[in-house]
């Protein structure tokens, strides 16, 4: 049976809502999960100094090819300021941007639950630690009306003085 994306467990309840563009075009559900995990791994990519690196030395190759090839080779000039290579960093940019917002939009729905997931913990170890606390003092006004051993020594003495005196008077009569 598949499940409705508001019954899922692991997102928060009410986010998954459906876009409807005007002018009567048809109805998109929210980004797949398969979207938002390469969104994610895009972001995670940036985010490295391997993708810095590789991207300095595409840039490094780009230029210099531009500026050492025979002049019929070169498909970027170097007097209009590399206009393809701006293109290219600006396109990359452009969809770098969304994408690292969209995955940190799932981040930040991933997080909420967490909280949500941590109050309701928090809660309950609240609530528990509050039983605890109550069943202790429950034991101690328990223990506290228990007979100690040196009471009963103690009673148990008195009674056994009583004992004698009884006998004692007994005999003496």
């Amino acid at each position: 049976m598949a499940r409705r994306s508001d019954d899922r467990l692991d997102s928060p309840k009410g986010l998954r809502t459906s876009f409807a563009p005007r002018f009567g075009a048809p109805r998109f559900g929210a980004p797949s999960d398969r979207f938002g995990r390469f969104t994610e791994g895009v972001a995670r990519a940036m985010g490295t100094p391997w993708f810095l690196f590789f991207l300095t030395v595409f840039c490094a190759v780009w230029l210099t090819y531009n500026v050492l090839a025979p002049v019929g080779w070169r498909f970027d000039s170097a007097a209009l300021g590399f206009t393809a290579l701006t293109l290219i960093l600006s396109l990359q940019a452009s969809y770098a941007a969304p994408l690292i917002l969209l995955a940190q939009n799932r981040q930040d729905d991933r997080d909420r639950v967490q909280i949500e997931q941590d109050r309701q913990r928090a809660e309950r170890n609240l609530a528990d630690t509050e039983y605890l606390a109550r069943e202790i003092v429950a034991l101690r006004l328990a223990v506290k009306d228990l007979a100690s051993k040196d009471f009963i020594r103690a009673e148990l003495r008195s009674l056994l003085e009583d004992l004698d005196r009884g006998q004692e008077s007994k005999t003496v009569d």
